[in-house]
C-alpha cells in the first residue's frame, strides 16, 4: 500500500486539519485549542471560572493536576509509541523552558509526561509541542486515551501483519469524536498482531488482535479479534472476546467500537461512582453475551448511516524502509573484552523480519529522559535508525531499522548518553509509576523504590539466565499504573500504622504474566512489607528460587509449586513493624524523602 500524501489544511473544530502520514503526526493539531486553553486558564486564574469546570476543560487537553499545588502534569500522547527525531528535540526544548524537573517520563502506556509545570506555562508548552505535531489532546479525562501498540509492529518476525495503519485510523476517528468526550470513564485501547502480546491486550478496556479469514469470493481478509472489559486497579479483570473477527479495511472495527462506546456512554449508573466506572464493571455485571446482544441492537440504529467508517483517508501508512540507513562503508567492532557489548546484544537487540536489519531497545531507567538524552537520541535515530523510534510499555525506547553491522557503534553512542545498559525487559529493568513524586493518588514513592531495587539487583550481579527473565513492577497505589498485577514480582503502595506514626509499605504480588503467554494476574501475598525492606525481600526470594527450584523451572512455575505461604514465611520477619524512635527513624521515612512518612492522598482527576 503506497503512503498517502494529503496536504495540511488550516483546521477548525468542525473540520480538523489532516496531516501527512509523517511518523509521530497521527493526531491533527488545532491551533484554536491552544488559544482556547489560554483563554480559559486566564479566566480560571483570575477567579472568573469555577475550578471543577476548568478541570474538565484542561483534562481534555492532557493537562492534569498534581499533588503539589499550582503545578500541572502534561501528558503527550504518542499513538503506538511513534516519535520522530524532530519531536525528541522539541521535547528537549520544551522541558528546558517549562519543566522544573528537567526531564520527560515515558509511561507504561507509551506516553511522555512532563511534571511540575506551572499553569501559566502549560499553554505555551502544549502550543510549542504542537509545532512538532505532538498532541496532548484527550491525554486525560473521560476520553479515549493513548492507543498503545507493539513497538516491534511492522518489523517483528512473529506478527500476522502490521496493525499500525489501523491503529492510526482508530486514533484519528475517535479523537475529538462527540461520543467520546464525556463518557462515564476513560477508555484504554491496544492493538497487537503478535501472539507474544507485547501490547498487553488483556488488561485494556478494548483491544484488537490481528486475525485473517477466508471469505468466499474475497479471499483472505484482514480483521481483528475484538476484546472488551480488561483492566487492573482494585478490580483486575481479563478482557473477554466480544467478536472473534471484525473486518479492518471496511471500517467495521470502528463501527462496532463506536457501538460499544455509545452503550457505555448511556450507563448513568456508572457515573454515580466514577472510581469504578469502567467498561469492565458493565461486563462483570451483565456479561459479555449481553454486551454483544446490545451491540447488535445498537448497530441497527439510525446513527450508523450518518457516519463515515471508511479507513482509506485515515490509515497511518508510512514506509519506514525508505528512511532506513544505507549500508555503512565502515563500522566499529569490540577491541579487547567484548563481554559487556555481547551482553547488550543478547538482551537488547532483535533481528527484524527484514534481512540485514535489527531493532535495538534502549533501557531507560525509571522511564526518565533528560533534554541532553532526548537530543542525543534524536542524533542517534538520524544516524543509525530509520525514520522514527517507538516508546514501550516497559518505559523503554526501541530504535528500528538499524543495520546489523552498526550495532556496536550504536551501543557506544547510547552508552555515552547513559542509555547503553544491557538487560532491557529483564529483572533489572524495573517499571514504576510516578507515585508520590507527582500523583495525587500516590501513597508511596514508587520511583524512589524503583531506584533502590535497581541498585540492589545490580549489586547482586545476577548471572543466572532464568532469574534474569523475572520482571519487577511497582505501583505507588492500588490503581496499578505500574502494572504490578501482571509482573513476576509486583508491589502496590500501602502503609503500616504504628501508634501515632505510619511506615511506608508495599503489598507484594507474585507470579503475574504480561507477555509471552496468556496474561495472568499475580497472587497477592498476605503481608505488608516496609518500603525500606523491599530490596531485602526481593533478594531473599531470588536466593530461595535459585537454591530450591527444579531443573529448568521458571519463576512462575516455582511460585505455583511452593505456594504463596512459603514465600510469605520467608520474609515474615521483614513485615514486622518497629517502634518509632531515633534508631528506627529510617523505617518511617520513604525512599528519596527526608521527613517522616504520612499518607496524603488527594482526589484523583482521572475520574473527574
Amino acid at each position: 500500500m503506497e503512503p498517502t500524501s494529503i496536504p495540511a489544511q488550516r483546521g477548525t473544530l468542525e473540520d480538523p486539519e489532516v496531516l501527512q502520514n509523517v511518523p509521530g503526526h497521527v493526531i491533527p493539531i488545532l491551533q484554536r485549542e491552544y488559544d482556547d486553553f489560554k483563554t480559559e486558564a486566564t479566566k480560571f486564574l483570575a477567579g472568573d471560572m469555577p475550578e471543577d469546570e476548568f478541570i474538565k476543560f484542561r483534562l481534555k487537553q492532557g493537562v492534569y493536576g498534581q499533588r503539589q499545588p499550582d503545578v500541572q502534569m502534561i501528558r503527550v500522547k504518542l499513538p503506538f509509541g511513534g516519535i520522530t527525531p524532530e519531536q525528541m528535540e522539541k521535547f528537549a526544548d520544551v522541558i528546558e523552558k517549562y519543566v522544573p524537573l528537567n526531564k520527560g517520563h515515558i509511561t507504561t502506556r507509551q506516553n511522555i509526561q512532563m511534571h511540575h509545570v506551572p499553569l501559566p506555562e502549560a499553554e505555551k508548552a502544549i502550543r510549542e509541542l504542537g509545532e512538532a505535531g505532538l498532541s496532548s489532546r484527550e491525554g486525560c479525562g473521560n476520553t479515549v486515551r493513548n492507543v498503545t501498540g507493539d513497538p516491534w509492529a511492522g518489523v517483528a518476525k512473529d506478527e500476522l501483519f502490521d496493525l499500525t495503519p489501523y491503529a492510526g485510523a482508530y486514533v484519528r476517528y475517535f479523537v475529538r469524536h462527540p461520543t467520546t468526550q464525556a463518557m462515564p470513564r476513560k477508555i484504554k485501547t491496544a492493538f497487537d498482531a503478535s501472539a507474544e502480546g507485547r501490547a498487553i491486550s488483556e488488561i485494556h478496556d478494548i483491544a484488537f488482535r490481528a486475525r485473517v479469514k477466508e471469505i468466499d469470493g474475497r479471499g483472505e481478509v484482514r480483521g481483528a479479534q475484538l476484546l472488551v472489559g480488561g483492566g487492573t486497579s482494585i478490580m483486575p479483570r481479563i478482557a473477554q472476546v466480544l467478536y472473534e473477527f471484525v473486518e479492518l479495511d471496511n471500517g467495521e472495527y470502528l463501527k462496532v467500537t463506536e457501538a460499544v462506546f455509545r452503550i457505555f456512554d448511556r450507563q448513568e449508573w456508572l457515573r454515580s461512582n466514577r472510581a469504578r466506572a469502567r467498561i469492565k464493571v458493565f461486563v462483570d455485571k451483565y456479561g459479555i453475551d449481553e454486551l454483544r446482544r446490545q451491540v447488535e441492537e445498537e448497530l441497527q440504529g439510525d446513527w450508523v448511516s450518518e457516519r463515515d467508517f471508511s479507513v482509506e483517508h485515515r490509515l497511518f501508512v508510512d514506509d519506514e524502509r525508505e528512511g532506513a540507513p544505507a549500508a555503512p562503508q565502515s563500522y566499529g567492532s569490540p577491541n579487547g573484552d567484548a563481554s559487556e557489548f555481547d551482553r547488550f546484544r543478547a538482551a537488547n537487540v532483535r533481528e527484524q523480519r527484514q534481512e540485514g536489519f535489527v531493532t535495538v531497545e534502549a533501557k531507560v531507567r525509571r522511564g526518565d529522559l533528560t533534554p541532553e538524552q532526548l537530543r542525543g537520541l534524536a542524533t542517534v535515530m538520524r544516524q543509525y535508525a530509520g525514520g522514527y523510534a517507538r516508546t514501550t510499555v516497559q518505559q523503554n525506547f526501541v530504535l528500528r531499522w538499524v543495520r546489523e553491522e552498526c550495532v556496536y557503534d550504536l551501543w557506544r553512542a547510547l552508552s555515552e548518553l547513559g542509555l547503553g545498559d544491557s538487560g532491557s525487559r529483564e529483572i533489572s529493568d524495573v517499571v514504576s509509576c510516578p507515585g508520590t513524586d507527582s500523583c495525587k493518588l500516590g501513597i508511596t514513592s514508587s520511583m524512589g523504590l524503583n531506584e533502590a531495587v535497581q541498585e540492589r539487583i545490580e549489586a547482586m550481579g545476577i548471572s543466572d539466565p532464568l532469574t534474569r527473565r523475572l520482571n519487577i513492577k511497582i505501583s505507588g497505589c492500588p490503581n496499578g499504573c505500574g502494572q504490578h498485577h501482571v509482573s513476576s514480582i509486583g508491589f502496590t503502595g500501602a502503609s503500616i500504622k504504628v501508634g501515632e506514626h505510619t511506615i511506608p509499605a508495599y503489598i507484594p504480588h507474585v507470579g503475574g504474566v504480561f507477555e509471552g503467554d496468556d496474561v495472568k494476574f499475580g497472587t497477592r501475598l498476605k503481608l505488608r512489607l516496609p518500603a525500606k525492606r523491599i530490596p531485602d525481600a526481593i533478594e531473599r526470594w531470588i536466593g530461595h528460587y535459585e537454591s530450591n527450584r527444579e531443573d529448568g523451572e521458571e519463576w512462575n512455575g516455582f511460585v505455583e509449586r511452593v505456594g504463596a505461604g512459603e514465600l510469605e514465611q520467608l520474609v515474615k520477619d521483614l513485615s514486622l513493624p518497629v517502634d518509632f524512635g531515633l534508631e528506627t527513624m529510617n523505617e518511617f521515612i520513604d525512599w528519596n524523602r527526608n521527613v517522616p512518612f504520612q499518607v496524603i492522598r488527594g482526589e484523583g482527576e482521572c475520574a473527574v
